[in-house]
C-alpha cells in the first residue's frame, strides 16, 4: 500500500487541479456577462478585489493570475435563462442581490459567506443581530465599487446611522466619542459580524472593549467602585450625552440613582432611608 504522505499529496493534487478547473470553467462563462455588462454599463471598480484588473490580464471579477478569486458565475450563478434571454423579457440572474430582490437573504449571505467566512471576524455571524434580524450582506456593502463605504473609515458611520437612528443623533451631542470628527468609527468598538460580548461589542465585555483605548481606567484599583468594575456603561453614554464625559445625568443626580443624599445618619448610604425629626406631642 502507498504511504500515507503520498496518498495525501496526490489527495491535493487532484482537489487542487479540479479546483482551477472549475474556476477556469466559471472565467469562461463569466466573460458572457461582460457582453453586455460592460465599462460603460458597470461603475470603475479596476481597483475593488472583485473588479477588472486591467493591470494584471483581465478577467471577468477578479484576478487574472488567481484564478481563485471570484467570478460573476461565483456569486450570480449561472444564469442560463438570464443569457438566452427568454422570450417575454430577460429574466433576473440565478442570484440577485439588490434591494428588490426576491432571493432568501440567507442564500445571498451564503455566496459571499463561500469565501468570506475563514477569519476570526466572521466567526460569530450565525445567531448574530444582524443575521438574526435577516440583514443581508448587500445591505452594508457595495461589491461593484472601487469603494465599499463599509470599509472606508470616514463613511463608515453614516452607512450605520440609516438605521441606527437613535445613534445618530447621540453622536451629534455636545459630549461625544470623535466619529463625526473622522478619529474612530463604528467598528472600532463593534464587531458587525457577531461577537461573544454585548451589543456587538469587538471584546468579550464592554469595559475589556472600552480598555482598549481607555487603558488608565483598567486598574487594579486598592478603591474600586463597583459599578466602574460592572459596566461602563452605567454612568456613561458611548454614543453621546448632553452632560460632560458623556455621563448620562448630571452629578449629584447620577450619583444619587445608587446613593441617597447625605443626612443624618446615612451618610453616603446605598439606598439608605432618610432620618425624620422626632416630634414630642403633649
Amino acid at each position: 500500500p502507498l504511504p500515507s504522505s503520498a496518498v495525501a499529496i496526490a489527495a491535493f493534487c487532484l482537489f487542487g487541479l479540479s479546483g482551477f478547473a472549475c474556476a477556469a470553467t466559471d472565467a469562461e462563462a463569466s466573460r458572457a456577462c461582460v457582453k453586455c455588462h460592460d465599462e460603460e454599463d458597470l461603475p470603475d471598480m479596476r481597483d475593488s478585489a472583485h473588479g477588472m484588473h486591467e493591470r494584471m490580464g483581465s478577467r471577468p471579477m477578479g484576478f487574472a493570475g488567481d484564478p481563485r478569486t471570484p467570478t460573476c458565475v461565483s456569486c450570480h450563478g449561472p444564469s442560463t435563462a438570464h443569457l438566452e434571454r427568454a422570450s417575454g423579457g430577460r429574466p433576473p440572474p440565478d442570484r440577485a442581490f439588490g434591494r428588490k430582490s426576491a432571493h432568501p437573504v440567507a442564500e445571498r449571505n451564503d455566496a459571499c459567506l463561500s469565501c468570506h467566512d475563514r477569519d476570526s471576524k466572521r466567526a460569530f455571524w450565525a445567531g448574530s443581530q444582524h443575521a438574526s434580524a435577516d440583514v443581508a450582506c448587500s445591505s452594508c456593502h457595495t461589491v461593484h465599487a472601487n469603494q465599499d463605504k463599509a470599509l472606508v473609515k470616514a463613511a463608515q458611520a453614516d452607512l450605520c446611522f440609516t438605521c441606527h437612528k437613535e445613534q445618530r443623533v447621540q453622536a451629534r451631542r455636545p459630549s461625544h466619542h470623535p466619529i463625526l470628527e473622522g478619529k474612530m468609527t463604528c467598528s472600532d468598538c463593534h464587531n458587525v459580524h457577531g461577537s461573544a460580548g454585548p451589543k456587538l461589542v469587538t471584546r468579550d465585555s464592554t469595559n475589556d472593549t472600552c480598555y482598549t483605548c481607555h487603558a488608565e481606567k483598567r486598574g487594579p484599583f486598592v478603591h474600586a467602585h463597583e459599578p466602574v468594575v460592572e459596566n461602563c456603561a452605567n454612568c456613561h453614554n458611548p454614543h453621546g450625552s448632553t452632560v460632560a464625559a458623556m455621563l448620562t445625568a448630571r452629578p449629584p443626580l447620577l450619583c444619587q440613582q445608587c446613593h441617597t443624599p447625605h443626612v443624618g445618619g446615612n451618610v453616603g448610604a446605598l439606598g439608605g432611608t432618610m432620618s425624620t425629626p422626632m416630634i414630642n406631642y403633649p
